[in-house]
């Protein structure tokens, strides 16, 4: 198996929204934008799936030194085999590679967030990182489109929190600021327990409003002669905010199932935005 079908096969059996955008890309692009994704994934496993935490520290610090490798031009995994021709050509840096892995350790020393601020920069590095890199290797021309990105990152991933809160919660984890909950009334008890409230319902209603007004935040900010060349990213949009849709229309039912649409309705609304833009 060469790399590149390695980091193919990592985003086919993810089921993620993501790789139904990338179908439509030239060839050389949607190799770069698999490549990425696919670090992305593996990286977060890495931190994710065992269940002690030295190990997974273990296994990051694995990735971190990869990365140095990479640079070095002496990669040896192959998803950074396949991420090395797009470094130069795309603008992948090894600052932006280490920010994601910096949000990605932030998974290791805390589960909870006091405040927006607080969840805003693991937003950032996480995802935010991720829209700059991914804006930068589907192509603009106005440095704008990177502010575009970056917030459209931002509520790709409050999105997810929403939709994630009840599998969140069954690792520890709770990513709705606490200063949120108490406003509304919730305890972490309550998302712990999986007890659906008509305040739980206000508080994901909320966090749903903020996640909306970053679509729209991102949506103004990017430039109209790099809308074209940032289809990917729009028809991505398209099937979040769908999903988050769903999710306020089942009234915010997250702690006990996870919504999510069918392959053929991702591709339907894919397609649908790639003819339209």
């Amino acid at each position: 198996m060469t790399p590149d079908e390695y980091c193919q096969n990592k985003a086919a059996q993810s089921g993620s929204s993501f790789y139904y955008s990338f179908l439509f890309l030239p060839a050389e692009r949607r190799r770069a934008i698999t490549a990425l994704y696919a670090f992305c994934r593996e990286v977060d496993d890495a931190v994710d799936e065992p269940t002690d935490p030295a190990i997974a520290a273990s296994k990051l610090a694995w990735w971190r030194n990869e990365v140095v490798q990479l640079f070095a031009g002496n990669p040896q995994h192959p998803v950074t085999r396949a991420l090395q021709p797009a470094i130069e050509p795309f603008s992948i840096t090894f600052a932006r590679l280490n920010d994601i892995m910096d949000g990605m350790e932030m998974d290791l020393t805390q589960n909870r967030y006091l405040d927006y601020a607080g969840l805003r920069l693991y937003c950032h590095r996480v995802a935010g990182v991720v829209g700059i890199l991914a804006a930068s290797i589907f192509g603009y021309r106005n440095p704008d489109t990177l502010d575009y990105a970056e917030k459209l990152g931002l509520a790709f991933q409050l999105t997810n929190i929403i939709r994630d809160v009840g599998e969140d919660a069954r690792k520890n984890r709770i990513y709705i600021p606490l200063d949120e909950l108490k406003r509304f009334d919730v305890t972490a008890s309550d998302i712990l327990n999986a007890r659906h409230t008509d305040n739980f319902a206000r508080l994901m209603a909320f966090q749903a409003d903020r996640a909306e007004q970053c679509y729209s935040e991102a949506m103004a900010a990017l430039p109209r002669e790099d809308r074209h060349a940032q289809r990917p990213g729009l028809m991505m949009a398209a099937i979040y905010r769908t999903l988050l849709k769903e999710i306020a229309a089942d009234g915010y039912r997250v702690l006990n199932q996870r919504t999510a649409l069918t392959p053929l309705r991702k591709l339907w609304l894919a397609w649908k935005v790639w003819i339209l833009t």
